[in-house]
């Protein structure tokens, strides 16, 4: 067994460039041409091989270091026989290497001149107005038939110099293509798949004459034989994957898995805060483009979901091996529901206040006005309760009130409209009575029951359930002696009525027969405190007890 050093290879000129994964331990087992470390530069990710098989001894760098060609980064344990192995299949790679070298000793180390034609220079020179420039593909590095792999403009956009026009990409690395001149594209001249070598046409640039001069300048002033260079020299690296991390974990939010993707693309999803790993990709062999990036952005702003704040997730359960099963899918009401009420009991801290109301004499009045025949629409005791709940509302507003976006203020509503919850054979509705305040029990109960009809008929519009400033929940036709129900956001409280039943309750002298109907007032704690709640729910108890007070 011996010990050999792990050295960064060839970067193709690049310098001081970044370590932004290491994909290995000290003591993995790992196989000649198995990826160790990325790196990346602003136009290139690059995976660094092993260039042997055995077992990592140590690494000696993490995260955020810079590095160049000739760096140790570790160190490995191989076995005789694997080096000799490795040593043969290197040489083929060693001679291309070679040839690489002297390529480069024969061609501007940082870009290739390419001159164009004398007449062309002399309109971009002399012309006063706009002129269109092809732009080329730079140098490569050596790279010959690139695939074009991502476009990254389209037409009609205006592009900086230093902006990225296209992505390539080779076996073993991603690069993106600068378009070297400011202007607005007015024809691609590539399209995916296409193979592309060392001064192919890509784009077609118009130009501006301020544009043109003041990059002529800008050239002139650095170097004279780069004048008619149309873009800087873009290096092929050693690469087969693109980096899964960004360089500062601290700063930037880290993809949670493996991407396929490029640094322009890395660079806008850390600006968006995205992990890549959750974004659809739709690019050529699965890799990610801005398109992607901002389409997720735009998914997520228009359906949001609670992401990441803590909360399991159920198990799931394959039923089916318990016995025999039926699935079934919600309606549209009940997925309504299960969305408003999840999002509700996630975002409101809600807290319930019991109560008891005696109802006796308003039960006594109720039964004496149907039996006398001289209304039309029976009454209940849900219309009563609504008028006494209207007349606390003025009395306590907070109850009619609504907490803002920001959470910051509260905004008061000069209307009482309330909500009554009503069951239909697709789910539970909740239309909107308006104006409760300003109307009479039976104006209340015609409304109510005209709401109900259009519920359970399916006819209730979308208009006919909003605007609510609190809600009333009532299964005292089903039975029950309490519950909680749940506050209907931006609503701030609701009030649940369960079966009211007879009750002895002592007067001071003796047990006297009395009909209780239990109050569930549901509210939120933000806007109301406990001391507002049981004063709102006493003065429903008044208000039921002796409805003589809904007419003061």
């Amino acid at each position: 067994m011996t010990i050999e050093s792990l050295t960064v290879p060839d970067l193709g000129g690049a310098e001081q460039v970044e370590v932004i994964e290491i994909l290995v331990s000290s003591g993995d087992q790992v196989s000649a041409e198995e990826s160790i470390i990325v790196l990346e530069t602003d136009k290139a990710t690059m995976e660094i091989p092993s260039p042997f098989d055995g077992v990592i001894s140590s690494l000696s760098i993490s995260v955020g270091d810079k590095l160049n060609e000739g760096d140790q980064y570790g160190e490995i344990e191989t076995s005789a026989a694997g080096s000799t192995a490795v040593a043969e299949s290197e040489a083929p790679a060693q001679q291309e290497q070679s040839k690489q070298e002297q390529s480069k000793q024969e061609q501007p180390k940082q870009e290739t001149v390419k001159p164009e034609p004398e007449s062309e220079q002399v309109a971009v020179a002399e012309s006063s107005i706009s002129t269109i420039e092809v732009i080329h593909v730079p140098d490569l590095g050596g790279s010959d038939q690139v695939e074009v792999i991502e476009l990254l403009v389209k037409i009609g956009e205006e592009v900086d110099a230093e902006q990225s026009v296209l992505t390539l990409e080779t076996d073993k690395a991603s690069m993106e293509i600068p378009a070297g001149k400011s202007g607005r594209v007015e024809k691609i001249l590539l399209t995916l798949g296409d193979k592309v070598s060392v001064g192919d046409a890509m784009i077609e640039l118009m130009v501006s004459e301020s544009a043109t001069t003041g990059s002529t300048e800008s050239k002139k002033g650095a170097s004279p034989t780069k004048e008619n260079n149309p873009a800087p020299a873009i290096s092929a690296v050693v690469s087969n994957k693109p980096a899964a991390q960004t360089a500062k974990p601290s700063e930037d939010v880290k993809p949670s898995g493996k991407v396929h993707a490029g640094p322009a693309v890395r660079k806008l999803a850390r600006e968006f805060g995205v992990d890549l790993a959750l974004v659809k990709a739709s690019g050529v062999r699965g890799r990610v483009t801005k398109d992607d990036v901002q389409n997720h952005v735009k998914s997520t702003l228009q359906n949001p979901q609670v992401v990441g704040s803590g909360i399991p997730k159920v198990a799931e359960v394959d039923f089916s091996k318990f016995g025999e099963i039926e699935s079934l899918p919600l309606n549209k009401i009940k997925l309504a529901t299960a969305k408003n009420m999840t999002a509700a009991w996630l975002n409101i801290p809600q807290v319930t206040q019991f109560d008891q109301a005696d109802i006796t004499e308003l039960e006594a009045f109720r039964k004496q006005i149907n039996s006398a025949g001289n209304i039309e629409q029976k009454l209940s005791a849900v219309p009563f309760v609504m008028k006494a709940v209207a007349t606390a509302m003025k009395e306590f507003p907070q109850f009619n009130a609504s907490l803002s976006a920001d959470g910051k203020s509260l905004i008061y509503k000069k209307y009482t409209h309330i909500g009554v919850a009503v069951e239909t054979l697709n789910g539970l509705l909740v239309p909107v009575i308006r104006d409760v305040d300003q109307k009479s029990i039976t104006e209340i109960a015609q409304d109510l029951t005209d709401k109900a009809q259009k519920s359970r008929a399916g006819k209730l519009g979308l208009a006919d359930m909003q605007g609510g400033c609190l809600s009333v929940s009532s299964l005292g036709g089903i039975g029950g002696t309490a519950f909680t129900p749940i506050v209907n956001a931006p609503e701030v409280a609701i009030l649940g009525l369960s079966r009211a039943e007879m009750k002895p309750v002592w007067n001071g002298s003796e047990f006297m027969p009395k009909l209780i109907l239990p109050l569930s007032l549901s509210y939120d704690h933000r806007v109301i405190d406990g001391a507002e709640a049981a004063r709102f729910s006493q003065r429903l108890v008044t208000l039921l007890g002796d409805i003589r007070h809904l007419v003061l």
